[in-house]
């Protein structure tokens, strides 16, 4: 068996994977961020509760260059910069493989959710930002320095156009998430609002609402739609807040439908179905296929 993690800037959860693709119960604790012994203490302190381990297998808020084997890690410092795998296969004297956690929904959707039985999948988080991960006949993409699949990043929005913290200025992450939601909102109708309040009022039938959902709408159907026509996904699963809202994404589909070559009556953008840990699960399941298991 193999002991996953998801890691993110307020807790560590873990849980152990057998052979067969099995997940047992999930454990949380606190992510010690500024102090890399706290850190790994408390990822050992984990795989020794779970018992005899052959690997760790990690899904992590952060991109890892796959040359060099770095992180870029803004919400955790202690880790920013780090050999990762390296550092921590040395500390716990096991094999370490690490994934971007919009990565890790991809492959959890792709594998377990919404994704099963497509060959092509694009998952999409649409979050505090926007993500997200590309799995091609059953294999996950990763790339030079490890951005396929951040299709948030790129100068493609003309107006309203946004700086964004990737330097950069008019990126779909800018105004695709829910702060993007509600900066939309407040440039449109000029006052501030929660992007729940914002999805809720239009739900009501409120105007300013709708203005700002249908500017939204429009901004990211596009690009999806590219993206479906590049890599042939058939399939867009998404995670993130913004996929708590049903009726939002089935809008998002539509449009996004209506733009794509290949007409379908069936829809593509829905909201994820592997459950409430994708990132253990595709973990879980990287770690499975580097040991060479088998899986449910």
């Amino acid at each position: 068996m193999i002991t996953c993690f998801d890691i993110g800037g307020s807790a560590i959860k873990s849980a152990v994977a057998t052979a067969d693709g099995r997940i047992g119960s999930p454990h949380r604790v606190p992510t010690p961020t500024r102090d890399f012994a706290a850190f790994t203490a408390a990822m050992q302190a984990q795989i020794d509760a779970g018992g005899p381990s052959r690997g760790v297998a990690i899904s992590i808020a952060g991109v890892i260059d796959p040359l060099d084997g770095r992180i870029k890690c803004a919400n955790i410092p202690c880790i920013d910069g780090r050999r990762l795998a390296a550092d921590l296969g040395e500390a716990f004297g096991l094999p370490v493989w690490i994934i971007n956690d919009a990565d890790s929904f991809a492959l959890a959707e792709a594998q377990a959710g919404a994704g099963r039985g497509h060959a092509n999948v694009f998952g999409l988080i649409l979050g505090t930002g926007v993500g997200g991960g590309l799995v091609l006949d059953g294999r996950l993409i990763g790339g030079p320095g490890g951005f396929a699949g951040e299709w948030g990043h790129g100068p493609v929005v003309s107006s309203p156009r946004f700086p964004c913290g990737c330097g950069q200025s008019g990126c779909l992450d800018t105004i695709g998430g829910a702060r993007g939601l509600e900066r939309l909102y407040r440039s449109l109708n000029g006052r501030s609002i929660d992007s729940r309040e914002i999805i809720a009022a239009w739900q009501a039938g409120d105007a300013a609402a709708e203005r700002t959902i249908a500017c939204w709408t429009d901004l990211l159907s596009g690009p999806l739609a590219m993206l479906v026509n590049t890599v042939g996904a058939s399939m867009l699963p998404v995670g993130g807040g913004l996929a708590n809202s049903a009726p939002l994404i089935a809008r998002l589909d539509l449009a996004v439908r209506a733009r794509i070559l290949r007409k379908t009556e069936q829809p593509i953008v829905v909201p994820g179905q592997s459950g409430a840990e994708p990132g253990l699960i595709g973990a879980a399941w990287l770690g499975l296929e580097k040991l060479g298991g088998a899986h449910a």
